[in-house]
């Protein structure tokens, strides 16, 4: 019987390429996606993606979302209050491991681990240390599509948001930027790729500076 998981769902490519991998994975069966919503913006947190958009991923994947919704400024209490609710529900529901995107950042990752042990559930990393280079090549080649919706305004310029994500903007980017952004450098919004049954049709829409990161709005098509 195939283990239940709760994915982590920013919105991104991280999320679009955990969410590939365990489909091809018999022993892992995604119920439901996880998903911060700031709900003074009507958006998902920190990549700025409207709403609409999120909804329009998750019917394409034929998914339920677990919204956690958190006001615009909200603290670490707020935001671990709200996520402990929802995760304390979930594990009603027998669904006992979430699924995350992480790649590299060890503190992090602890983090999760230790939040879920204390509601009894687990922490599964998939792309755990693997490349990012490979990684971000690899999510190009197999037909995946995103674009630039956050960065942070002190590592990147500002003509990287709103881009799709691929080569160019790969050989572009600066020699301390991780390929993936891991470090929070910038976050995506995946309209296209093989876990899709269609592409969500976008426009790109205006550039907006809010505490040291630069959003890029990204409207349905």
């Amino acid at each position: 019987m195939s283990e239940k998981i709760l994915l982590s769902w920013s919105c991104g490519k991280e999320s679009a390429m955990t969410y590939h991998h365990l489909q091809g994975e018999k022993a892992h069966d995604v119920v439901a996606l996880l998903t911060t919503v700031t709900h003074d913006y009507d958006r998902v947190s920190m990549h700025g993606v409207r709403r609409g958009l999120l909804q329009k991923q998750a019917h394409i994947l034929g998914l339920p979302i677990k919204e956690v919704s958190i006001p615009k400024e909200a603290d670490n209490t707020i935001y671990e209050e709200q996520m402990g609710e929802m995760l304390s529900q979930c594990r009603k529901e027998n669904i006992l491991t979430v699924g995350f995107g992480d790649i590299f950042l060890e503190d992090l990752k602890k983090y999760r681990e230790e939040k879920l042990s204390q509601v009894g559930m687990r922490a599964l990393f998939p792309l755990w240390k693997k490349d990012t280079g490979t990684l971000i090549r690899d999510f190009i080649d197999q037909g995946f599509k995103a674009v630039v919706t956050c960065l942070d305004s002190k590592v990147l310029d500002a003509s990287f948001a709103g881009r799709v994500i691929d080569d160019d903007f790969l050989s572009g980017l600066p020699p301390h930027v991780d390929p993936c952004g891991e470090n929070g450098e910038f976050h995506t919004f995946v309209f296209d790729g093989p876990i899709f049954s269609e592409g969500i049709p976008i426009i790109i829409g205006e550039k907006v500076q809010r505490n040291g990161f630069l959003f890029c709005d990204v409207l349905p098509g």
